[in-house]
């Protein structure tokens, strides 16, 4: 059963060309929203297991990351011994993406999905930690150009999402950042947020 994407395909290629055609619609407040995308689901995550953290990288080269400890995305073997992730990063999550009104993010604009993120980012590279093991793929807008690679154990489970968003949306600002961390304890109070600024200067 799907419940938050659809396992039938991984790649929607219509659906990723229709949010990079409107990229004010579906990131509003610029990089900062995709921020807020990428923590919704991490935020899924804390509330199921009561506590979560979470670390928002700010980098030189204008790329963000959100790294969390959840138990990482779903990950399967199929008929044929293949590792399969869910297609969260390509295809729309059901939940959300045609139903705006069904949760706000603390923007105050609609949550859309991950797929947001990939589709208005020049790159974006998931690494996934389960307890059955750890992946890593990468996308540019929107499209996986790599396999799913499985890469060594830590020891630890989680995501990691590190993009860097199309240069048409801007920088995240420090305020948007300043402005937006109240806000997230507010919205989503199981959800431990830090933000490591490596941009310098």
């Amino acid at each position: 059963m799907n419940t938050t994407h659809d396992w039938s395909g991984g790649v929607d290629a219509e659906h990723l060309a229709h949010i990079r055609r409107r990229p004010v619609e579906f990131a509003p407040d610029g990089p900062w929203h995709l921020v807020l995308e990428v923590l919704a689901y991490a935020a899924d995550e804390a509330c199921g297991a009561g506590e979560g953290r979470c670390v928002v990288g700010l980098h030189a080269d204008g790329s963000l990351s959100v790294r969390d400890d959840g138990r990482g995305t779903d990950t399967r073997v199929d008929e044929h011994g293949r590792s399969v992730k869910k297609p969260v990063m390509a295809t729309k999550d059901l939940r959300f993406f045609d139903f705006p009104r069904a949760e706000v993010l603390p923007d105050g604009h609609p949550r859309r999905g991950m797929s947001v993120v990939a589709a208005l980012s020049e790159w974006l590279v998931h690494t996934n930690r389960r307890l059955n093991g750890a992946w890593t793929q990468r996308y540019e807008r929107g499209v996986p150009v790599t396999d799913l690679k499985s890469v060594e154990s830590d020891g630890t489970t989680g995501t990691l999402v590190h993009f860097r968003p199309d240069r048409s949306l801007g920088p995240v600002t420090a305020s948007a950042v300043a402005d937006g961390l109240p806000r997230l304890a507010a919205a989503w109070p199981h959800l431990e947020v830090r933000v490591d600024d490596r941009r310098g200067g």
